[in-house]
């Protein structure tokens, strides 16, 4: 693999060990290419382990303690940006599996953008990855879909700093994070970057989950809760016409996202087939999220409720604007004093490597298997 300038951010947090040897055999593969930082929030037996098979391989380090968010995945990327040496930075789950050309051709692009964001497909593909595809291509059809990966400028991640992890759909608030400080986003949508799917029962618990992901965008959440009654009507009024005609839009607009940018020889023509089906399952699993929210006051997630989806851009730019003010009225403040007079105190880092005038509070690591951050 050709030496890049890029370090590459894996948080994660193990129960079990079965994925051991083959994501140790990757990590060999990325390590001519990237440093590796792996970030590991497994218990102590399991961190041992890792910590003997991964021995001159990566670096191997428990999140920050000063990191407490809900949402225990920011932790962790958090830690690792702040040991990262390089410019460019690539975060992903323990799932994901870069190739030499997909690490390239991010490096290329975080030359020109503050953060990437590619295109996750499943391989192999078996039934339940090809249900969770037919929600990509749906995203694809309307947009950009979310993956389990990002490459980042560790320089606007520092100035931003970092992201708030009290959210459960934390690559939503990473994104909107960026936008509010003025970054610049790319999504390549023919940047395809393999993942390894989950197990079934991993996906069955994903479910609703994934669907409190969209109290974060209501017109979407709107929707989804309109399908149901919608299709109740329908069905009682003995009118199959409109369901039908609504399956085959689905279908049809999964193929819309399927054709763009080449996504045909990643993704197979039966996801598409899929797309009524995930529809229904959005539809019931988004209720079940509403009522956990209302109900239960959030979503539990790795033992810790988070009310949360993800913060609202305004609220997210209304934070930068304030941040922004704050710093120049110190700047000002400070000009006169015998701080100022000497640079060096100025350049000085924190001992975080974050930003110390306002202390963030974070908390992350991914659970396995599969990926908790699969987009809704």
């Amino acid at each position: 693999m050709t030496d890049l300038d890029m370090d590459y951010v894996l948080p994660l947090r193990w129960s079990d060990d079965a994925g051991l040897e083959e994501l140790t055999a990757y990590l060999r593969r990325l390590r001519p290419g990237v440093r590796v930082i792996v970030v590991d929030g497994s218990p102590a037996a399991l961190f041992t382990r890792h910590a003997a098979h991964w021995d001159g391989l990566v670096l191997h380090v428990r999140p920050d303690g000063d990191l407490d968010f809900a949402n225990g995945k920011v932790n962790g990327v958090i830690t690792g940006l702040r040991r990262a040496r390089a410019e460019h930075v690539i975060i992903a789950d323990d799932d994901v599996r870069y190739g030499e050309r997909e690490l390239a051709r991010i490096d290329a692009l975080l030359n020109r953008a503050d953060l990437v964001r590619p295109q996750n497909h499943f391989d192999p593909m078996p039934w339940h990855a090809r249900w969770d595809t037919a929600r990509t291509l749906l995203n694809r059809g309307f947009g950009a879909d979310y993956p389990g990966t990002f490459g980042v400028r560790r320089s606007t991640f520092l100035a931003m700093g970092g992201y708030d992890g009290n959210v459960l759909f934390e690559n939503l608030e990473l994104v909107r994070t960026v936008r509010a400080h003025g970054g610049r986003e790319s999504r390549p949508l023919d940047l395809y970057v393999r993942r390894l799917p989950p197990d079934p029962r991993h996906f069955w618990s994903q479910r609703v989950r994934q669907a409190y992901d969209d109290l974060a965008q209501p017109a979407r959440m709107a929707f989804f809760l309109a399908i149901a009654p919608a299709l109740a009507v329908a069905l009682l009024r003995r009118r199959p016409g409109p369901v039908l005609a609504g399956a085959g839009l689905a279908v049809g607009l999964a193929e819309i996202g399927r054709r763009r940018a080449g996504g045909r020889r990643v993704f197979p023509f039966t996801a598409t087939l899929f797309a009524p089906v995930w529809l229904l399952e959005r539809a019931v699993c988004s209720w079940l999220a509403l009522a956990t929210r209302f109900l239960r006051g959030g979503i539990f997630y790795a033992g810790r409720r988070i009310p949360a989806a993800a913060h609202p851009s305004r609220r997210l730019r209304t934070r930068s604007q304030a941040a922004a003010s704050d710093s120049l009225a110190a700047r000002k403040a400070a000009s006169g004093s015998l701080v100022a007079r000497k640079p060096a105190r100025l350049c000085e880092p924190s001992q975080n490597g974050l930003d110390a005038d306002r202390p963030q509070r974070h908390s992350a690591t991914v659970a396995r298997p599969g990926s908790t951050t699969t987009p809704s």
